[in-house]
């Protein structure tokens, strides 16, 4: 076998693993692996429960009113809205909330604002358009009672996964791996609308990361678990476009670059074998997919003639392409829409890097939202 012909099937065995060996290796170890139950808590703890919202006028009053309908001992529940120099009635006082009107200085800095004020034991997190079940915090606190957890991450669903933006279908299969990460240690990520920390537990990042990508890493390396709670469930309304969602993950990986090349996430130090096998899986090789695309496909043209297997293998690689393309002119056909959800949401990560080293990484972003047509 040549050196190319090694390069290709390196390049698309790396890729199938991440996207599907991976979950299916996850599913033999819990097999065998019992699943440990958290201890039962002897009473609520006191929770401070804080958005951090930059200009969502539109959404933040029924944020709030969702806040205030949770079904969690009131005196036990502080909440607060950290407004990042917001401009649109987002900073305007509200009953039963306190609102902190803060300099824009970006997401990370506005929830180390709320912590430094918050009296709460446990700090959970949430976006100003994601909206939680009533019993989601309770489901969410209810795993602080292993001693071993600092992290819990919820269940995050759409409101409108009907064809017209694959989002949906992405996020059932990451909760599906997230819970069986959960299951054998810790999750590799969270997401930002639904999520609690220990105070005690609590770091300060560089402001230009995120919690959902540095929280569960650097928790495991300092000895905490970080876990998956599917009962704490959230829901969220998806751009409607493919093309918005690749617009917010290239912005979403240009703030992710820094952590995994240079905030710790790839040093192994402090990670046990199977959360090293985790983070090397889950992260590493997926966001080095699109590179493993390009590889593929170069070595596979350089191996045309080699034998048919080249001809049938190239041929699917460009049938990937041409589907992603002709999406837009069919947009019923599903088959279409996940083939080019899946190119876009793959070229994002590469993107991001370009974004991330030609132009640095800012600490502030805008909430992506779809451009008139």
């Amino acid at each position: 076998m040549t050196a190319v012909a090694v390069i290709f099937w390196i390049a698309i065995g790396l890729i199938a693993y991440t996207h599907a060996g991976y979950g299916l290796l996850l599913r033999a170890l819990t097999a065998v692996r019992s699943r440990r139950e958290p201890a039962a808590l002897t009473e609520p703890p006191s929770v401070t429960l804080i958005v951090a919202a930059h200009n969502e006028g539109e959404v933040i009053a029924e944020k709030v009113q969702n806040m205030l309908a949770l079904d969690y001992p009131g005196d036990r529940l502080e909440l607060i809205v950290a407004s990042d120099g917001s401009d649109d009635g987002t900073a305007h006082a509200r009953d039963g909330v306190t609102v902190l009107d803060l300099p824009r200085r970006g997401k990370v800095p506005a929830q180390d604002a709320a912590a430094d004020v918050a009296a709460g034991k446990i700090l959970a997190f949430s976006d100003a358009n994601a909206f939680w079940d009533t019993y989601a915090l309770r489901e969410l606190v209810r795993r602080f009672g292993d001693p071993d957890v600092g992290y819990v991450c919820g269940q995050l669903a759409y409101l409108a996964p009907d064809g017209s933006n694959q989002e949906g279908a992405y996020w059932r299969y990451e909760n599906w791996v997230r819970e069986l990460e959960s299951r054998i240690g810790s999750v590799t990520a969270g997401n930002g609308a639904i999520y609690a920390v220990r105070r005690e537990a609590y770091m300060r990042l560089d402001p230009r990361t995120s919690h959902d990508l540095s929280f569960p890493f650097n928790m495991v390396k300092r000895g905490w678990r970080a876990v998956y709670e599917p009962g704490a469930r959230a829901v969220e309304r998806p751009v409607p476009s493919i093309e918005g969602e690749f617009r917010r993950k290239r912005r979403m990986m240009s703030h992710a670059w820094p952590t995994v090349l240079g905030g710790g996430m790839l040093n192994p130090r402090g990670y046990g074998l199977t959360y090293g096998l985790e983070i090397l899986s889950h992260r590493a090789l997926r966001y080095a997919t699109p590179f493993l695309h390009v590889a593929a496909l170069v070595a596979n043209v350089v191996l045309l003639g080699e034998g048919w297997v080249y001809t049938v293998t190239l041929a699917g690689q460009l049938a990937l392409l041409l589907a992603a393309a002709l999406a837009p002119l069919n947009r019923r056909s599903r088959v279409l829409a996940l083939c080019r959800y899946y190119v876009l949401m793959t070229a994002s990560l590469g993107a991001g890097l370009w974004d991330a080293l030609r132009h640095g990484t800012t600490a502030t972003w805008e909430r992506e939202r779809e451009r008139p047509s």
